[in-house]
């Protein structure tokens, strides 16, 4: 039996992925695809599944997500689910048709939020300065 792990980042979120041979059983975080809310993120973890075709039919695939926020969680799965497609099937034609659809099904993100920096309220604030 075929197995593939994988992991991917975004933002705080870090997704990891068993994908093995089966019947097209797709978990987050141990719920079926179907209770995952809020709906525009089962949306966005169901592309690479859409576009993947008859492969993600006959691929289980678990997928665990820790840190981060609904949304980044839902990029960096989206991110797993598709590298470990294209790994499992080791299709040249489904790593093309990822990246001509979005680079980042494939590509992470590694943009990262900055760091406050001391006596400043945000990263980029500086004091108001007073002349009188």
């Amino acid at each position: 039996m075929k197995v593939v792990q994988v992991s991917g980042k975004r933002k705080r979120a870090v997704a990891r992925a068993r994908l093995k041979e089966g019947k097209g059983i797709i978990r987050f975080n141990a719920l079926q695809l179907d209770g995952v809310s809020p709906e525009l993120a089962r949306l966005m973890i169901m592309e690479p599944l859409i576009l993947a075709g008859d492969l993600a039919k006959s691929v289980d695939i678990d997928v665990r997500v820790q840190g981060g926020g609904w949304h980044s969680q839902a990029e960096a799965a989206r991110l797993v689910i598709a590298r470990g497609l294209v790994q499992f099937s080791g299709s040249k034609a489904l790593k093309q048709k990822f990246i001509e659809y979005d680079r980042h099904l494939l590509v992470a993100d590694t943009r990262r939020a900055e760091h406050s920096k001391p006596n400043d309220s945000k990263p980029r604030a500086k004091r108001q300065k007073s002349y009188r």
